[in-house]
This record gives C-alpha cells, structure tokens and sequence, in this order.
C-alpha cells in the first residue's frame, strides 16, 4: 500500500445558456454542450470531453517517456473513438491510434506504447470500465537533402 497521499483534481462546471455549459479547469475555461433533446449545437459533450481527456493522457504520456527514457519524437497525433450503448448506459469501446513521427526502433516504440497504457491515468481508469485497444504507429521523419 502507498503511503503517498492521491492527487486531487478539481474543476468547476456551471451552465451558462440554454443547451450551454462551462467547465473551469487549471487556468482554463472549456464550453461544452449540456443540451438534452436537440439538435448538436457543434460544441463538444460530455463524450468527446472524455474522449478528448484520453487523448490528452496518451499525449501527455508521450512527453513524460521522453523525459523518462529519452524517447526521441518529432510530433505525434492521435485519433480517438468512444463508442457507448444506451442500455444500460455506459462506454463499450475505446479505440485509438497514436502516430509518432520518430526514427527510434519498432522495439522502443512498442515499449513506449507498452508504457501508455501502463501509467496512462485516464487510460486506465477507462480500461477498467471497458474495452480499449489500439495502435502505435512509428511515422519516420522524411530524409532531408541539403
């Protein structure tokens, strides 16, 4: 058992327009959709926020393994999928796919992603509630002439 007392985390969310809400977070102010029964109003909902926290958490796990291990990368994209059922309501499915331009090894890049999902917070919290799975692709940095 850990002797180190949790992390807390706390945001403040509040509506703001009809179908409008925010959700103060650091320094920072998210609006999101809070409507129920309309149209999508093009703002993100409380699905895509999650999903966005977990592409956040892969990409933030990213940074720390280059600190960690010295993982070299030039710039990384992800793309992430949530699916949910209605009843009862819940996610089913997270998938992913990470793109990682980089010239390390394929066996440090499997590492790394070994790693992702081993120390990912939101990572983990969503694979103990469902299904996630998905990819590392290792781009490699086009050769530049001079």
């Amino acid at each position: 058992m850990s002797s180190v007392a949790p992390t807390t985390y706390t945001v403040r969310a509040r509506t703001v327009a009809r179908g409008r809400a925010e959700v103060d977070a650091a320094d920072e102010t998210v609006t999101f959709d809070a409507s129920w029964g309309q149209d999508p109003s093009g703002l993100p909902g409380p699905a895509e926020l999650l999903a966005a926290a977990f592409a956040a958490c892969l990409l933030k796990n990213l940074a720390r393994t280059r600190e960690l291990l010295g993982f070299s990368f030039d710039d990384a994209a992800v793309e992430v999928t949530a699916r949910r059922q209605d009843s009862p309501p819940r996610f089913v499915e997270v998938t992913y796919s990470l793109r990682i331009t980089t010239d390390e090894p394929d066996r440090r890049v499997e590492l790394v992603h070994r790693n992702l999902r081993k120390y990912g917070t939101v990572v983990g919290t969503l694979a103990a509630a469902c299904d996630v799975h998905g990819e590392v692709v290792a781009v490699r940095p086009a050769v530049r002439s001079g």
